[in-house]
């Protein structure tokens, strides 16, 4: 019976994801495991159920992963799946553990113990973060396509919208255990709090006030593809088709606000598969510089460029419109199989993945980057791809001053699966946390507008190509309290777990 409640938790949680985001079932994901957990409580089985779940869970939430390993590096799909397992059981260890806490808890407090439950979550979700790096699919972000849900995360980042969600999993998983008049007056209050956390972040906005557009920024999706030996023909044809697509949205532009006040113009080419190299290629940075200077416009585009220590960082370059860099931000962020490979060199393929991903290094700076030439031109905080999976990044853009987040993207090699939303999804929480805008830019899609309130507009579709063009306009210096404070939250959710785990245990052996 607790098997089958765990395995029913699993699929209830893989369905709140995209691609099938079904999020409602979140908010329910959970009960049957925490029913399995505290009917017998016993904390050698709760951890298994609980790593069973885990790692089922995001088995299949990240199959995806195996994508580049298959069409790119050859690797047969019996390996490539299997190789998946290890990763899973390291990120399925992390709500064992919390599995175990709970039922510990439970030992002593019996289902009460359930309101252990969102506490330990959130801290288990940030001690995963911390150790592993990866907060990819965490619970909150099943939510990250209903803006209303989600505005409290300006408050806990989305370590906080987990929090909730877990809460009401409890409430649900108390009621059913105990089926009495009380129960039902603390599944009440319980889901009655979680409301009315909803409604005032909706209520109480510390975004910032709506100014004057100040810039226009053109976004190219140029639908390059994931092919690595093409003829000099065809890199001229893509070449070209940056260019036509930017211009011909710049002329659009010029056409409709030919009598209103000139702003400063941006051209956004995504992360894409190029192999552009601003440092390295003369021709390509001459033919750069003619076209900024032709149409008057900076330019933000993806670059191969040298590291101290003569490897390659993934750049992200801006020029102005006279054609000169200005800044530079080097990726910090590699993603698994996208940009370094973590596999053993002597495993069939997995040269062949590096040399189709690439092996880059890291940078270690954060500059904001000016959109346009002017002393008040609007800055942006840039990030490439996987970064957008770190919220520290882009908190650290908004505390800096950023009016504007910019991800450049490239998701094309992992091809037409759940990774295009879940990838979104992440950038969805990074605007509500900092209340700053996000333009997303790919080179497969999906681009889009993010609102500082997660409102997603002016979507791409899939491998096509396309283009967007959205105005910027300079925030006030307000900050969100995630801004200002960070992970404030998990870390109060942590001490608590740590609490209630030592009340527990010294009321054991007081017995």
């Amino acid at each position: 019976m607790e098997w089958a409640l765990a395995a029913l938790s699993a699929w209830l949680l893989i369905f709140s994801f995209p691609n099938f985001d079904w999020w409602a079932l979140a908010w329910v994901g959970l009960t049957p495991l925490f029913i399995a957990l505290v009917r017998k409580p016993h904390m050698g089985r709760a951890f298994v159920l609980g790593w069973a779940t885990g790692t089922f869970f995001f088995y299949i939430s990240c199959y995806w992963l195996t994508h580049s390993m298959i069409h790119y590096g050859g690797i047969p799909a019996w390996i490539a799946y299997p190789l998946l397992v290890p990763a899973a059981l390291v990120l399925g260890f992390f709500p064992a553990i919390c599995c175990a806490a709970l039922a510990f808890v439970c030992l002593r407090f019996g289902t009460r113990g359930l309101v252990a439950a969102p506490f330990l979550w959130a801290s288990f979700e940030w001690a995963r973060f911390a150790l592993t790096g990866q907060l990819w699919n965490a619970i909150g972000y099943s939510q990250a396509y209903v803006p209303s849900l989600i505005q409290a995360a300006r408050w806990g980042g989305v370590y906080l919208i987990g929090f909730l969600i877990v809460a009401v999993n409890a409430a649900f998983a108390y009621w059913i255990l105990e089926r009495t008049k009380r129960a039902v007056r603390i599944v009440a209050l319980m889901v009655g709090a979680v409301a009315l956390v909803i409604l005032s972040s909706l209520m109480v906005s510390d975004l910032p006030a709506t100014r004057e557009p100040i810039a226009v920024v053109v976004a190219v999706q140029p639908n390059v593809p994931m092919k690595f030996n093409r003829s000099a023909a065809e890199t001229a044809m893509l070449i070209n088709r940056h260019l036509m697509m930017s211009e011909g949205e710049l002329w659009k532009w010029e056409a409709k606000q030919a009598t209103q006040k000139q702003l400063a113009r941006v051209v956004i080419w995504s992360e894409s598969p190029m192999n552009f190299s601003y440092a390295h290629d003369t021709e390509f940075r001459e033919l750069l510089t003619r076209f900024a200077q032709r149409n008057q416009t900076s330019v933000l585009f993806n670059s191969l460029e040298p590291s101290a220590d003569g490897g390659t960082h993934n750049s992200a370059m801006m020029i102005n419109e006279r054609g000169l860099p200005v800044a530079r931000y080097d990726k910090i962020h590699l993603l698994p199989f996208g940009e370094f490979v973590p596999l053993p060199h002597w495993i069939p393929g997995a040269n062949a993945v590096s040399g189709i991903v690439g092996g880059f290094v890291p940078g270690d700076r954060l500059p904001l980057m000016p959109l346009g030439d002017s002393l008040n031109a609007a800055r942006a905080g840039v990030f490439i791809c996987y970064d957008s999976a770190f919220p520290s990044l882009t908190r650290n853009y908004a505390a800096q001053g950023a009016d504007v987040l910019i991800n450049i993207s490239n998701d094309g090699y992992l091809g037409r699966t759940a990774v295009m939303r879940q990838h979104l999804a992440n950038a969805v929480f990074r605007a509500v946390e900092t209340a700053r805008p996000v333009l997303r830019v790919t080179n497969t899609g999906i681009s889009a507008f993010v609102s500082p309130r997660g409102e997603v507009s002016d979507t791409t579709a899939s491998f096509t190509p396309e283009a967007r063009t959205w105005t910027v306009s300079r925030a006030s210096n307000s900050k969100t309290f995630y801004t200002n404070y960070g992970e404030v939250f998990p870390a109060a959710c942590a001490v608590i777990s740590f609490l209630i785990w030592a009340a527990s245990l010294t009321t054991r052996r007081n017995k």
